[in-house]
């Protein structure tokens, strides 16, 4: 079993658990908790001069810890401050250790900018919970998901109000690209092996529509590298370890744009 598979195979299991404790009828009460008014992640990055999506993130199954006493508070403030175009913020546990506090402190902090709940979705019901924890915008990974289950939540997304940002990191994954996606974003990680080529997302990107707005993902380091995929027509850049991997991961950000 490659990592992918575990993460999966444990979020379908968080994800009963959290049914048992919330159905999904009670957790439908809740869809308008926040009263936060969705900002377009879309529409974020085209108007972006980094395009930058810097993300908090406290560790990762390849790494292991990055940044344990991360403070949200102080990290999120500083990154819009520093020019982030969107924030993304994980909220998956055992494999990240992220959680809904840390994203709904982001939330109560944030409103200008998008926010990007960054967590695996498997359910439905996660998209529901997305929409209660106040999110902008959510992640579908294609090798997570069927076509049929991409296009069903991303409706869902829709009808609450959310966008979708498509994750793929093969040829074959172009076909889950579909009208209702917002924004594709490819992986420059191989999500079995956790290894980062940035040529892959080079070789993909004149296969996308031109219609979508393309996002790379992982693996950036170089400001180089970032201008170059700009002038390929990329335009957003999601970039977490670079920032946290550092004292002061705001700072970084901005000596990064």
């Amino acid at each position: 079993m490659n990592i992918l598979e575990k993460i999966c195979d444990n979020k379908r299991l968080e994800v009963v658990r959290q049914k048992e404790e919330m159905p999904l009828a009670y957790l439908k009460d809740f869809l308008d908790v926040t009263g936060h008014q969705t900002v377009s992640f879309k529409q974020a990055l085209a108007n972006s001069t980094s395009g930058i999506i810097a993300e908090f993130k406290r560790r990762s199954p390849s790494k292991g810890w990055i940044h344990p006493n991360a403070d949200v508070k102080t990290i999120v403030s500083g990154y819009e401050q520093a020019g982030a175009t969107a924030i993304s913020i994980l909220t998956d546990e055992v494999f990240f250790g992220g959680s809904f506090r840390d994203f709904k402190k982001a939330r109560k902090l944030i409103t200008h900018i998008p926010l990007l709940r960054k967590d695996f979705i498997v359910d439905e019901y996660q998209v529901y919970q997305s929409k209660v924890l106040g999110a902008d915008v959510i992640l579908l990974i294609a090798a997570c998901l069927t076509p049929e289950e991409v296009s069903r939540f991303a409706g869902i997304a829709h009808e609450l109000n959310l966008e979708v940002l498509l994750e793929i990191h093969n040829e074959a994954e172009l076909a889950y690209i579909q009208p209702n996606i917002d924004v594709v974003g490819i992986n420059n990680r191989d999500l079995k092996t956790f290894v980062t080529d940035i040529q892959h997302t080079i070789d993909l990107a004149n296969k996308i529509p031109e219609e979508f707005i393309k996002i790379s993902e992982s693996g950036l380091s170089d400001p180089e590298t970032v201008i170059q995929l700009r002038k390929a027509g990329f335009k957003g850049f999601l970039m977490g370890e670079i920032f946290m991997k550092t004292e002061n991961p705001a700072q970084a950000l901005k000596e990064y744009v």
